[in-house]
């Protein structure tokens, strides 16, 4: 296979979302710093939901991006609490694909009664070589359409680098 068509992971974004007034963000911080070795960082509501019990620019959850070798190892994991099964919905239109871990004591993480238990939720961006054409600040251009990963490359990747199975819906 040409090496500038080869498949590779960009990044992985590990997200967890909290309830503001309960004072789990800083548990959930704890969580994550846990799994990635990462300080994560904090994201504020947009808009106001009454209904959520949500304000505008309150602290409401708390993510952490990972890239390179890090990133295949935390994958993995949490594909193995998944048992490398998705659902084909689970795979975006330009390659990306996310799934949820409803307890994160499920990656082999001793249960400490005073942080609880959080549901992480895992999303993966695929890239192919020279899709820095598009990101860079000089000269720059539009990433051509056999660079950009599509649905089936990803779905592929998954299974030739996982073993991974994927579960048709019906």
């Amino acid at each position: 296979m040409n090496p500038m068509r080869r498949v590779r992971i960009q990044k992985l974004c590990i997200n967890t979302n909290v309830k503001p007034k309960e004072g789990k963000l800083e548990k959930a911080v704890a969580v994550l710093k846990q799994i990635t070795d990462q300080e994560p960082f904090v994201s504020k509501s947009r808009l106001t939901i009454r209904g959520w019990g949500i304000r505008r620019n309150e602290k409401i959850s708390t993510s952490v991006t990972v890239k390179g070798e890090k990133a295949r190892r935390l994958l993995e994991d949490a594909l193995k609490v998944k048992e490398f099964e998705l659902p084909a919905t689970c795979f975006s239109n330009n390659g990306c694909f996310g799934f949820g871990i409803e307890e994160h004591i499920d990656l082999g993480i001793k249960f400490d009664p005073s942080i609880g238990i959080f549901g992480l939720n895992y999303f993966v961006v695929l890239e192919k070589a020279g899709t820095r054409v598009s990101k860079r600040r000089r000269c720059t251009s539009r990433v051509g359409k056999k660079q950009r990963v599509v649905t089936d490359e990803a779905q592929e990747w998954f299974k030739t680098n996982f073993d991974g199975i994927i579960k048709e819906d019906n």
